[in-house]
């Protein structure tokens, strides 16, 4: 079996070691504590029996945005646990708990044009549209879908999430037929300068409220 769950900081080095296997562009460390410090409620994984995560989501919300709107940074599950729905079930977590926590409007995402299992799983099972094309988006010149899901009027009754501080858990059957998405990367390695000072504002306003 496999736990799909609320990820802590003491999770953030092991979804970096996934990404690392996963995904051609990669985070440094202080960008998921950055993600971690600002919006503990986005942030999923999926863990096995033995403790390993096999998978995550690392999502944020656009703060200086017009309208209030999610974003999913990254998504990625490992080669051995792929086909069993847990893409899936990480994507309406994070989906839910921006609508439940921050009343949302909408999430977007980016995603390679020629990652056509990725695709199939936003737009087919996720109910994401596509909103537009950015051109070269990636650091390859590879263009993007700029997609969206607009969650006014949708219920999301298809997950189950718990109250207050503790994690929510969905167990999730190794034996099941699930989506066939495959790793995913939507935004590029964002630029080192901006982040240091961020991650100490964030960690300066935890400590003011301890």
């Amino acid at each position: 079996m496999v736990s799909i769950r609320r990820a802590t900081v003491l999770d953030l080095m092991k979804m970096q070691d996934t990404n690392l296997h996963c995904l051609p562009e990669n985070y440094q460390l202080k960008y998921y504590l950055y993600h971690g410090l600002s919006w503990p409620q986005l942030l999923y994984c999926a863990e096995d029996y033995s403790g390993n995560v096999v998978g995550y989501v690392l999502a944020k919300m656009e703060e200086d945005a017009k309208v209030c709107h999610g974003h999913i940074t990254s998504l990625a599950v490992k080669r051995s646990h792929r086909k069993l729905g847990i893409a899936t079930k990480l994507m309406k977590a994070t989906n839910r708990a921006m609508k439940q926590c921050f009343d949302a409007e909408y999430v977007s995402l980016h995603v390679r044009e020629s990652n056509h299992a990725a695709f199939h799983l936003y737009k087919c099972t996720l109910a994401y549209e596509e909103h537009d094309v950015e051109k070269a988006y990636y650091a390859d010149g590879e263009d993007a879908y700029d997609m969206r899901k607009n969650f006014r009027g949708d219920e999301m009754n298809d997950v189950v999430m718990l109250e207050g501080d503790e994690a929510a858990v969905i167990e999730v059957d190794l034996t099941a037929d699930g989506d066939g998405a495959a790793a995913t990367k939507f935004d590029e390695t964002p630029d080192d300068g901006g982040f240091d000072h961020l991650v100490e504002e964030k960690m300066d306003e935890r400590n003011d409220l301890d």
